[in-house]
């Protein structure tokens, strides 16, 4: 691409978003920092690989949530990975790692930086010589320490309207509240007490898109991200980005045209790097992310997931997880959902009302309170409240489904439920308390006014290292277990991003089946999880490629097959592979 088409095709990519006058006046410094990081860095090299399958899983981490007495934080996990995990995982997400005022990293005060207290720009590059890496570029907000916006307080005219001012008269009844906390926080100026919009919380000002100076900036940060080689880049709360009064505020057309712009730069400058759109609403808002399958997002999350599968063990009934796991689509084969259960936040109910009915949902709430959990709920038209998130660890949800249930069948379930996410079309994303078998943490005296923490222990990796040297502990187990799906999750081309999945329809509501297939050769994989707490017998007669013979990956001998039907043991999981027959 020539300097006159990449300026051009810029200038077309601004004027989606401002216009064409402001397009016209801001596209030579926008060109100008592309250029310069082109003279820095070099024009890629292409490559034919589809970039969704350099990537196997991925582990979701706080930069701190492993510490040592002689090793930062970011060292003390480079470490746990070398010793434990080695090439089981591909990447590793490194959730906000910049020095920040408050929200556990995500209202980030420098984002060019490296918060001392977790290690420096090294100890990321050793990171990223072992594994790919993902970075958050949070979009929308920063803190009201961020020197942006301070600027912008005090008056700088070159960070005028850097964030959103408001007088309080302004029509904002329709804007989505992801947050029951107020919408607008009052600061001070040099113009004294104005008004700011703060989506999330009084410390997080979101930033004001219309400027296309803000733009501008979270350009500069994004390519500095790619600069230090980040493989997937993910927008957090990208959602929210342009406001509008007298709408919701939420999905506005023009945050779509900034995300493309995103897209269309990491084209140019890193052709294996992609997006990440972190967007938890309900399913169809949430895949209008992938644009048009090749100009918005690679990845989306795939919300529906942790809530669906929880409602699984707990009713012990697959039915629901079935029925809209048949009616998952994908615009083109250059994108995937990023599958996940557990995460640094809590199990999301949005993604799952209209799949799941209030009684279901409530269940669901009810169960995780039992154990120990928290539930966020959210304000409705009608006057009424529903459950909008559960701040629980994964592992602790699962528990006690069975009356005296023994930790074995606690840890099989757990497992079992993993095999799902694992196995699933799309790259498994595995929060590092769920690698490890952690559980419910209350070791924080905030905890209640902030329950997402539960699932946010910080773990001493001394003490970490001895309980894993303890084969017959939870953590061992659950670490082994997860090790060897993972393993047999990269072995087999049938289980990558982008090979094919087929949901086959299963004679017992007690179990669930995937097939997947490779495109490398017409064998199949079928997973076969026993999502109940009885032995379930299961007819594969109805399954049209379920052609013998097979071997099961998971390694018990299931016998010839002849009839058809196997006996699972509860929370089996079976993974059967087509063999081929020599001639004769």
């Amino acid at each position: 691409m020539t300097n006159e088409v990449l300026q051009r095709n810029l200038n077309r990519q601004l004027r989606e978003i401002y216009g064409k006058e402001i397009a016209d006046e801001w596209t030579g410094r926008y060109y100008d920092l592309i250029a310069s990081f082109i003279q820095v860095n070099g024009r890629p090299v292409g490559s034919h690989q589809n970039r969704l399958d350099r990537h196997t899983a991925l582990l979701i981490t706080y930069g701190d949530s492993l510490y040592s007495e002689n090793l930062a934080p970011l060292a003390s996990l480079l470490k746990f990975l070398d010793t434990y995990v080695g090439d089981a995982l591909s990447t590793v997400h490194i959730l906000p790692f910049y020095p920040s005022s408050s929200d556990d990293g995500f209202s980030v005060v420098d984002p060019f930086a490296v918060d001392p207290r977790l290690g420096t720009w090294d100890d990321i590059a050793l990171l990223g010589s072992r594994y790919q890496l993902m970075f958050d570029l949070v979009a929308n907000h920063l803190s009201r320490s961020n020197y942006w916006i301070q600027e912008c307080f005090s008056g700088n005219p070159e960070y005028k309207d850097f964030a959103i001012f408001l007088t309080g008269e302004e029509n904002l009844r329709y804007v989505f509240r992801p947050r029951t906390l107020p919408l607008l926080t009052s600061v001070d100026t040099s113009e004294g007490k104005r008004l700011v919009w703060t989506t999330f919380s009084k410390d997080q000002i979101d930033v004001n898109y219309h400027n296309p100076k803000v733009l501008y900036s979270m350009l500069e940060v994004f390519l500095a991200y790619v600069g230090k080689g980040v493989s997937i880049v993910r927008l957090d709360a990208v959602a929210f980005l342009w406001k509008e009064f007298g709408t919701s505020c939420i999905h506005h057309p023009k945050t779509h045209a900034i995300i493309r712009l995103f897209s269309w730069i990491l084209d140019i400058l890193a052709p294996q790097s992609f997006l990440l759109t972190e967007t938890n609403v309900p399913h169809r808002d949430n895949i209008s992310y992938f644009g048009n399958g090749s100009d918005e997002a690679t990845m989306v999350y795939n919300f529906p997931l942790p809530p669906l599968v929880y409602h699984t063990f707990l009713s012990q009934d697959a039915t629901a997880l079935h029925s809209w796991a048949k009616t998952l689509r994908l615009p083109s084969v250059k994108v995937s959902f990023l599958n996940f259960l557990a995460s640094h936040d809590g199990i999301g109910l949005m993604p799952v009302v209209g799949i799941l009915d209030d009684k279901k949902i409530e269940a669901m709430a009810e169960h995780a309170i039992a154990q120990g959990g928290f539930v966020s709920r959210k304000n409705e038209a009608d006057g009424t409240t529903r459950p909008y998130e559960l701040n629980i660890n994964y592992f602790s949800a699962l528990s006690d489904l069975v009356e005296n249930e023994s930790e074995t069948m606690a840890i099989d379930r757990f497992v079992a439920a993993c095999a799902i996410m694992i196995f699933f079309k799309g790259i498994p994303g595995i929060y590092i308390h769920s690698l490890v078998g952690s559980q419910n943490w209350y070791g924080d005296p905030e905890l209640k006014v902030h329950p997402r923490r539960i699932n946010r222990e910080q773990l001493n990796l001394e003490a970490l290292q001895t309980e894993l040297s303890d084969s017959s502990s939870i953590r061992a187990k659950v670490l082994s277990r997860q090790l060897q799906l993972l393993q047999l999750r990269k072995a087999e081309p049938a289980f990558s991003a982008t090979a094919d999945q087929d949901i086959p329809e299963c004679s017992n509501p007690s179990c669930f089946i995937i097939e997947r297939r490779s495109h490398q050769d017409s064998a199949s994989l079928l997973v076969v999880v026993n999502v109940s707490s009885l032995d379930q017998v299961l007819c594969l007669e109805g399954i049209p490629s379920f052609l013998g013979p097979f071997e099961n990956l998971m390694g018990e001998d299931f016998g010839n097959l002849d009839n058809k039907e196997i006996v699972l043991r509860p929370y089996q999981v079976a993974i059967f592979k087509q063999l081929c027959l020599s001639p004769q």
